[in-house]
């Protein structure tokens, strides 16, 4: 699987000649591409002449995951000096996060899971011989931090002895990401966070924080996408969930908008093609409304990662990174 992607994405942070092909799908959009394109030269902006990014007290991790995502997953020109600058820039910054001795990225799960997932993306990709390192002991501690887990899943630090959807998801979605690129993760490991999952579910087949009750949009998408991914055989309930995302496309997080559409891309267009294609309209005009002149998306969490998650939620359209292929 992952073979027959790089046949499409090669590059390198060297020299050689990059291998980036037109993708072969549906045209897209050219306002799609114009958003893109803004919202990518906004992150790089945010790159300062010395090579380190600007505010860089209030980047985090999965931050610095999420906008080195959402340039690759257009299949930019990665040998360009300023795109690949800014590549090598986001992976420093993850390298020197890590806990040399247990792998950890950044001070909490959330941080970690998806610092990982972005390893995970770009290994064997990036010609880096860190990353393969990097990927393998982050993997490792997401594989320790369950065992510890008396639930048999994920919260907020390795040593958490409770659970919820949302960090659980982020683990799930980084290990199976990790497995698509050869790390071996044990079925074990999934299963056991899948079924967690589970304990979450709702009757009417929505996806509560920490418990079946009060169940939302957002857990839902995240719950289906983990399910997908994991390549499980469609069954009852998660068509019952998928419904129930059906019925609640014209829903908007206030809390988290970004988090939010984020999932809901991946978790429709993984389960029903034609419900992400109505969805992925509204949201192509929803964010081209509120997109800001620089080409950034405000909210929550700052700039960057708005921009980022704003970004990724309309990646599905390229799939060009491998955690958006069609399962």
């Amino acid at each position: 699987m992952r073979a027959l992607l790089y046949s499409f994405i090669v590059f390198t942070l060297g020299f050689s000649q990059p291998l980036l092909p037109s993708r072969v799908a549906d045209p897209i959009p050219a306002e799609i591409d114009l958003m893109y394109e803004q919202g990518v030269s906004y992150l790089l902006s945010l790159q300062g002449s010395g090579g380190q990014f600007e505010d860089a007290e209030l980047i985090h991790p999965a931050v610095i995951s999420f906008s080195m995502l959402s340039i690759l997953a257009k299949g930019e020109n990665i040998h360009q000096p300023r795109i690949r600058s800014y590549i090598k820039t986001c992976l420093d910054t993850l390298f020197a996060s890590q806990n040399s001795e247990s792998g950890y990225i950044g001070n909490s799960l959330y941080n970690h899971g998806f610092a990982t997932l972005g390893l995970a993306e770009v290994y064997g990709v990036v010609d880096d011989d860190r990353i393969g390192p990097a990927l393998k002991k982050a993997v490792d501690l997401i594989i320790e931090a369950q065992e510890y887990n008396s639930y048999k899943a994920w919260r907020y630090t390795p040593k958490s002895n409770d659970a919820d959807s949302t960090v659980t998801g982020c683990q799930l979605v980084a290990l199976l990401g990790a497995r698509n690129a050869g790390i071996a993760v044990p079925d074990t490991v999934i299963d056991q966070g899948l079924a967690y999952l589970e304990t979450c579910r709702t009757p009417v087949g929505s996806y509560g924080y920490t418990d079946n009750n009060n169940g939302r949009p957002t857990l839902t998408a995240i719950a289906v996408l983990c399910h997908h991914l994991a390549q499980k055989e469609p069954n009852e309930k998660i068509e019952e969930s998928v419904q129930f995302l059906k019925k609640n496309l014209n829903f908007r997080d206030q809390h988290y908008p970004f988090y939010f559409e984020y999932y809901m891309a991946q978790a429709l267009f993984q389960s029903d093609l034609q419900t992400w294609q109505e969805w992925n309209k509204r949201n192509i005009r929803y964010l081209k409304l509120i997109q800001a002149r620089d080409g950034s998306w405000d909210g929550s969490h700052g700039k960057m990662y708005c921009s980022s998650a704003a970004l990724l939620s309309l990646a599905p359209n390229y799939r060009f990174l491998p955690i958006y292929e069609k399962f």
